[in-house]
């Protein structure tokens, strides 16, 4: 727990650090505040209404108002000031994690799912919020509350203060009974609720495959299953409480009324003034009620540990992929191309196995295969994706990892097959890897990339927005805008992985032309099963089952 808050604090700025030291202290101040009125109400009984002496009574309601008023002016302060310093927080820490995310490598999103992450950057975080925004003062004000107040009890009467809190121990070991059986439900809670946001969100961004394949009762019974299991790890907590709950109540009634028995017996003893009791009925919800609130704060920092948990394991995860210590700047991709004996595996199952080839600048590799036989994992390995396990992957003669990963992947362009488009312009979509480009650059790439005519039929043109993964074009449209981005940052390597797979052969045709005759050099590496894609290649290769098999 401590490491948590620790980290919660690293992520404060340092004047918003100093805003909520100064609103836990005033939340202990207004804690102080809530003894004057009781201690008013005892001269008021005894002094005033016991005695009958009126005087005095304007005065003292007079200063009750203004307690009152002024510690509900704090309050009001503190709560502006710990809502200020969580959302700070909120907006460090989640910009943080997404700048994590942007730089983490494939291996990190091939083992993360996307609802997890959402989950993490969402209901995680809030918790994280809660904590600073509300959870750490009501311990402040629980352990405060109960210690001014049994420290005015005991200068009261000490022996009806030690009746009083002769039960607490009781409480405490109930408490820590509920606290050690709860963190682990939290954590499975947790659990439950990430898979069902990953399903939500599986289902969301493939609703056309669920729709095309009339699955709709599937998957509705599929969520209700990750549904029914969120909703039972969250009952199977709040059962636990509510048989931790009672007991509480129990022992905090047991309070009021030895409050009461014992001090009229005290009163009638003379060892009591009927204000000293009023003080201590006005006080005994001092004793009681942080005993009450701890059962909720637990409940609350056990749900805080176990976000803050899933949140701290984002925020400090490390890429394996990193700019090499010895990488240095070689200016712009040539685009020369050669595997030395590259193998790669990944989780003990080996996708390539000794592929040795070269590729000169301005040339063009053609790879084609069966599915699986590790076309793409080329491209991943030339990218530095991943790391090769064995051989070498050098681009200009040097080795992919001496490379500075933005300058070697700013230096290739790619168009793939399963094409995601941004909810964002035309243009925007086509200059997203060259923000530099003018509208006129951007048309002259659309052209190349035969996209220009439909376009330019579009609603509002280049200015047209995109709907989310492309929704509302057609898989050419995609393919061809992406080849268009792909071909906007005049890439040193092109890789075009079954880029004109859902275009007809014209198109095609015509899109080689363009890449024949582009306005800068740049190697080309085609991957397609259409042998029409690959007949002006220099080289082709046979990939099957991670081996060259022919070339």
């Amino acid at each position: 727990m401590r490491k948590q808050i620790a980290w919660l604090w690293e992520n404060m700025d340092a004047r918003f650090r100093r805003r909520h030291v100064a609103a836990l202290c005033i939340s202990a101040f207004t804690c102080l505040l809530l003894l004057v009125n009781p201690a008013l109400s005892q001269r008021l009984i005894d002094d005033v209404i016991m005695a009958g002496n009126p005087e005095p009574l304007l005065s003292i309601l007079a200063v009750m108002l203004l307690v009152k008023l002024g510690r509900e002016g704090l309050r009001y302060m503190m709560v502006i000031f710990l809502e200020t310093d969580s959302q700070n927080v909120l907006y460090n820490l989640r910009r943080r994690l997404f700048t994590r995310m942007q730089y983490n490598d494939m291996r990190f999103f091939d083992g993360n799912r996307t609802g997890d992450l959402m989950t993490r950057m969402s209901a995680d975080l809030d918790w994280c919020r809660h904590f600073l925004s509300y959870i750490d003062y009501r311990i402040i004000d629980a352990v405060c509350t109960f210690f001014f107040a049994t420290v005015y009890l005991t200068l009261v009467n000490w022996k009806l203060t030690l009746l009083l809190i002769a039960i607490t121990p009781v409480l405490l070991l109930i408490t820590r009974f509920f606290s050690k059986h709860v963190r682990p439900r939290f954590v499975f809670m947790r659990e439950k609720l990430s898979e069902m946001n990953a399903a939500a969100q599986e289902n969301i961004a493939g609703n056309r495959v669920v729709k095309a394949f009339a699955r709709e009762e599937y998957e509705k019974a599929r969520f209700e299953e990750k549904n029914r299991a969120f909703m039972n790890s969250h009952l199977r907590i709040n059962k636990l409480w509510l048989t931790f709950f009672p007991m509480i109540e129990l022992l905090v009634n047991a309070i009021q009324l030895v409050t009461v028995f014992v001090g009229g017996l005290f009163i009638i003893s003379g060892e009591l003034t009927p204000g000293e009791l009023a003080i201590f009925t006005g006080l005994s919800w001092a004793v009681s009620n942080p005993m009450r609130e701890l059962g909720n704060l637990i409940n609350d920092l056990q749900r805080f540990s176990t976000s803050a948990a899933k949140v701290m394991a984002l925020y400090y995860s490390k890429p394996e992929i990193t700019d090499d210590a010895e990488a240095v700047d070689h200016g712009r991709v040539r685009g020369q191309i050669e595997f030395d004996h590259v193998s790669f595996r990944m989780n003990n199952k080996t996708i390539l196995e000794d592929v040795s080839f070269s590729v000169e600048p301005g040339q063009t590799l053609a790879v084609m295969g069966p599915t699986g036989g590790g076309k793409t994992t080329l491209i991943h390995l030339l990218a530095r994706f991943y790391d090769v396990s064995e051989g070498t992957v050098r681009v200009d003669g040097c080795d992919v990892r001496q490379w500075k990963l933005q300058q070697l992947r700013g230096g290739i362009g790619t168009a793939t097959q399963d094409v995601f488009l941004f909810s964002d312009t035309v243009e925007g979509n086509v200059a997203f890897g060259n923000q530099n480009l003018t509208l006129d650059e951007v048309k002259d790439f659309a052209r190349r990339a035969d996209a220009a005519e439909f376009i330019e039929k579009l609603p509002e043109g280049y200015d047209t927005i995109i709907g989310e993964r492309g929704v509302g074009l057609s898989g050419g449209q995609r393919q061809r805008i992406a080849l268009a981005r792909a071909l906007a940052v005049r890439p040193g390597i092109l890789i075009m992985d079954d880029t004109t797979s859902a275009v007809d052969s014209e198109t095609e045709q015509y899109i080689q032309k363009q890449l024949r005759n582009l306005p800068f050099d740049c190697t080309k590496l085609i991957i397609a099963q259409r042998i029409s894609s690959m007949r002006h290649a220099d080289l082709i290769l046979v990939l099957q089952d991670g081996k060259i098999i022919e070339r």
